[in-house]
């Protein structure tokens, strides 16, 4: 009778955790207006390289920065190694018919990365074709330096197959980050 109790009562605190969670707000974007800043700097929690046998994602976490680095020049900006004014966070989020995986490397400990990589594999699952296909996600977050203000969140998903991996990179930031007003 104890042992049920505690199982009723474990059930249920389960299920009360589970429904307060679906009722969070998770942004998929935000845009909080004109960006006051002179540099930038990338988040990064990776503490050291990862094994030979991994997957092999610095050539692409490469051409995301150089794609969003080459557009914030444009715009004024221009990247430190630590420290800027403001700080660029980005997810990537890859998935297909059946599965969703998301590289948070550059991302940092944030409680919402549960909750886009669940949004993305939505959107997925809701792909009307029964054919394989492989889509990734970009998000990128400019963050304030001081006082870590989310200050604009956009993204952009690509179909993968649909041309050379730089490109579909460059146009998702472009189309990310077009909106964004930067001065000094």
């Amino acid at each position: 009778m104890l042992n049920s109790m505690k199982t009723s009562l474990l059930l249920l605190f389960t299920l009360a955790v589970l429904a307060l969670t679906g009722c969070s707000s998770t942004p998929t974007t935000v845009n909080s207006g004109e960006i006051h800043a002179r540099t930038f700097s990338f988040v990064n929690r990776k503490s050291k390289p990862a094994p030979n046998f991994a997957d092999n994602t610095e050539s692409v976490h490469r051409m995301i920065q150089n794609a969003i680095t080459n557009n914030l020049a444009e715009k004024g900006l221009s990247r430190v190694n630590a420290g800027g004014d403001v700080t660029i966070a980005y997810l990537v989020i890859k998935g297909d018919n059946v599965s969703t995986t998301s590289i948070s490397d550059y991302f940092g400990y944030r409680d919402e990365l549960g909750t886009l990589q669940d949004i993305a594999h939505d959107r997925y699952m809701a792909h009307k074709d029964p054919n394989h296909f492989d889509a990734g996600t970009l998000l990128i977050d400019i963050i304030d330096g001081k006082s870590f203000k989310l200050l604009k969140r956009g993204y952009a998903t690509r179909n993968l197959s649909a041309g050379p991996r730089a490109t579909l990179v460059r146009q998702a930031v472009d189309e990310i980050l077009r909106d964004v007003r930067i001065t000094p």
